[in-house]
């Protein structure tokens, strides 16, 4: 089976949400299996008809045998990779993979968190690293402080440049009802607001929230039967080059450039042919670095990009409509909440932000600290 021949063979058929935001008293566990009764729902399937199962949390050493129990389901195909907030992506690739084997019919991929209410610190909890824990980093903020700092030392990008990526999120996000954090914010908020880990404040880091979220993939000549309209999977690529951020080659190149490609190819596709753009953004430099790394600008005119409203609504290109992890959502793990909104845009249900064309949305996650990247490419019927 070859990369190609994966194209379009698969579609995402039902897209489910739970308690973004604020849900107290409501465990990460019942956040996932509402989000996922959701998204089977959302399919015209019923819990019986799942029988493969994608899942990562921050919570469960063991996710899928955690949520299958959880669930009530026995699925013949599972997938617990975790490679932090890109893992959803590469479940797509996994599920597709599957599908496509024979191996199962309908594969459920699901994540939930209560970050927020459980505790509500932006803290990473991955392992302290050995050669950076005598400077007493706050990671993961401190890690993409430091990349932002070498790309402005670098290539002249300046702490504006990265408040208008906040500002376009929010402007998407004022869209957005479902956005947990609406209202004006402006240039100079960003700039004024609590200096967390220089140059980034608090408005330049994603929010801290609960959620969950779901999706369900079946073969394409089953979807067609279905009752929404198919976002079929055209392509997904995938790389990783290290754990800690003292071991990342360059701050400023990520392997996106590297996972971009291999997507592009699988989906005969290139950044031009893209409608939406939905990137991990958990930082606003994130957005900048992902920018450049999958080829939307070259390296180093991230900064320049972004001015005057070139990704906010209305602009050039449109990115992370949802109002992204900056203004609307992100429960720890971020990667499937891009996915939800691709599918949303292309099945035209996003309402007032919702895109005149949306035939082609590439969704890219991103884990750890600038660790592992994974491209997907989603399309409508028209671009079979």
């Amino acid at each position: 089976m070859s990369g190609t021949s994966l194209r379009g063979k698969t579609a995402i058929v039902g897209i489910g949400g739970a308690g973004w935001g604020e849900a107290p008293g409501r465990s990460a566990m019942e956040l996932l299996g509402e989000a996922s009764l959701a998204a089977i729902a959302d399919a015209g399937l019923e819990l019986k008809d799942i029988d493969g199962l994608c899942a990562a949390t921050s919570t469960h050493a063991f996710p899928t045998l955690s949520v299958a129990e959880y669930l009530g389901i026995k699925p013949s195909f599972f997938e617990g990779t975790n490679v932090g907030g890109s893992s959803f992506e590469m479940h797509l690739l996994q599920a597709a993979m599957a599908l496509e084997a024979g191996i199962c019919n309908a594969v459920l991929v699901c994540y939930g968190s209560n970050q927020r209410t459980a505790g509500g610190k932006l803290v990473s909890m991955s392992e302290p690293q050995w050669h950076e824990s005598p400077y007493k980093p706050r990671h993961p903020i401190t890690a993409y402080a430091l990349a932002a700092q070498r790309h402005m030392h670098e290539f002249g990008t300046t702490r504006e440049m990265l408040a208008d990526i906040a500002v376009s999120a929010r402007q998407w996000a004022n869209m957005n009802p479902a956005a947990f954090e609406r209202g004006p914010l402006t240039r100079e908020d960003v700039l004024n607001a609590r200096m967390v880990s220089d140059p980034l404040t608090t408005r330049d880091c994603c929010l801290v929230t609960d959620g969950g979220a779901a999706c369900v993939m079946v073969r394409a000549d089953r979807a067609k039967s279905l009752k929404q309209k198919p976002a079929y999977v055209l392509g997904v690529g995938g790389a990783h080059s290290h754990r800690s951020i003292a071991q990342m080659a360059d701050l400023t190149r990520t392997v996106a450039a590297e996972s971009g490609p291999r997507a592009f190819a699988m989906a005969g596709l290139k950044p031009s042919d893209c409608d939406l753009v939905m990137l991990y953004d958990a930082f606003t430099i994130t957005t900048l670095l992902f920018l450049e790394d999958l080829g939307f600008c070259p390296k180093g005119e991230g900064g320049r990009f972004v001015q005057d409203g070139t990704i906010a609504p209305g602009g050039k290109l449109a990115v992370n409509t949802s109002g992204g992890g900056l203004s609307c959502v992100h429960p720890g793990m971020y990667g499937l909440f891009l996915i939800v909104e691709a599918v949303m845009q292309i099945r035209g249900q996003a309402g007032e932000r919702q895109l005149d064309t949306c035939d082609v949305a590439i969704c890219h996650g991103n884990g750890g600290t600038l660790s592992s990247q994974v491209t997907a490419l989603l399309g409508s019927g028209a671009t079979l």
